[in-house]
Parts: structure tokens; C-alpha cells; sequence
């Protein structure tokens, strides 16, 4: 199952709280929801329904799950919901419970402790892609260990100055390959990369 990272990012590479004021206050971020005046149906909103087409499972750190499992059961009726809703999710977490999970229809837990063993199992298992929403922190491990099989980026015309990041900083070089990249009007762009052969 080849891993898939889809994020909304800055031009100077922040991801945190794309989607609201509250979603995540860490540090002190005080930007949250800096996506909305670049989004649009049709490219960005595209990008995303292509890229949870593609997908076998969904795979999630805890907080952002918390925060989709808290917003999309009741969002039920329209393609992107049922398919949200419907499809196989995986959360990485050290304090939720199998309980917790029920929360959202079709949730598997993650044990934090032996996370990245069985991400590396699942990662090498056959099936179609494993996608990762969000979630910088489960991410950034995900790319520090080598795991990330492609990059879809919606790339923002907007600095923020500081906020959580996907990228490791511990100076390991991996190269992808762009495959697409898509403009929209109000200048985001969709860019998509895979990690290039014998990375």
C-alpha cells in the first residue's frame, strides 16, 4: 500500500490549522483557517477527491482524527462524506482505546509504541494507497523513516511566519519526481511528486 501524504502548505512550508481558527493553537499559532481564501471546488477540492479515490484506507494522527471524527459522521449525503465515512481509517495514538475508535465508523487503532513497524508492514502489504491527511507530527516520522511513497501539495500563496511543519530537520536527502502540477485561479497550486526510483 503505497503511503500518500496530502497536505495543504505555505510558501514557506506550514501546515498547521488549515481549516479553522481553533483547530489547532499550538505555539501560539493564530492563523488558523489561512486556506480559505485560495480554496476552490474544482482544483483544490479536486485534488482532494482524487486523492481519497485512490485510496485503500485512510491513516491519521490522533488529533487530527479526533477533529474528523468529530465533523464528518454527521456530514453523511453527499459522495465525499459517504466515502470519508465509509472508507477504512487507521489512527496512530498512545492514548486513545479500542472504545475510542468507535467513534468513527471503520477505525483501527495504532498502538503509538509499535507504530512504525506495522506502518512499515502495512506500507509493503498489497492494496491501493494508504492516505495521511493532516496529522504533521505522524508525517514528519513517516517521512523521517522513509515511508512516503508520494507528496500531493497544495501549495498556498501565503507566508505565515512559523507553524507546525511536515518536513524532518534531522538532514536525510530524499528526491521525488513531480508528476503534475495544476494551477488554480487564485493561485494555489496541486503539486504532486513521488519519491524517485532507488530512494
Amino acid at each position: 500500500m503505497p503511503i500518500v501524504i496530502s497536505e495543504f502548505i505555505s510558501l514557506d512550508g506550514v501546515v498547521q490549522a488549515p481549516g479553522g481558527p481553533q483547530e489547532d493553537t499550538d505555539g501560539g499559532f493564530a492563523h488558523g483557517g489561512w486556506t480559505h481564501p485560495f480554496f476552490d471546488p474544482e482544483i483544490v477540492g479536486g485534488a482532494f477527491d482524487a486523492a481519497l479515490e485512490g485510496a485503500d484506507a485512510l491513516l491519521f494522527g490522533r488529533r487530527t482524527w479526533q477533529t474528523m471524527a468529530g465533523a464528518w459522521p454527521e456530514r453523511a449525503g453527499d459522495p465525499f462524506a459517504d466515502r470519508m465515512n465509509s472508507v477504512r481509517k487507521y489512527v496512530v495514538s498512545g492514548t486513545l482505546g479500542d472504545a475510542d475508535t468507535k467513534a468513527w465508523d471503520n477505525t483501527l487503532l495504532v498502538p503509538a509504541a509499535g507504530a512504525v513497524a506495522e506502518l512499515r508492514g502495512l506500507s509493503a502489504s498489497e492494496g491501493g494507497n494508504l492516505l495521511v491527511m493532516g496529522s504533521p507530527t505522524l508525517a514528519r516520522t513517516l517521512l523521517g523513516e522513509g515511508l512516503v511513497d508520494e507528496l500531493r501539495l497544495i501549495v498556498m500563496p501565503v507566508v505565515l511566519g512559523g507553524g507546525k511543519s511536515i518536513f524532518p530537520d534531522g538532514g536525510t536527502k530524499t528526491t521525488f519526481e513531480l508528476v503534475s502540477t495544476t494551477a488554480s485561479d487564485a493561485g494555489a497550486q496541486v503539486c504532486v511528486y513521488r519519491r524517485a526510483a532507488g530512494q
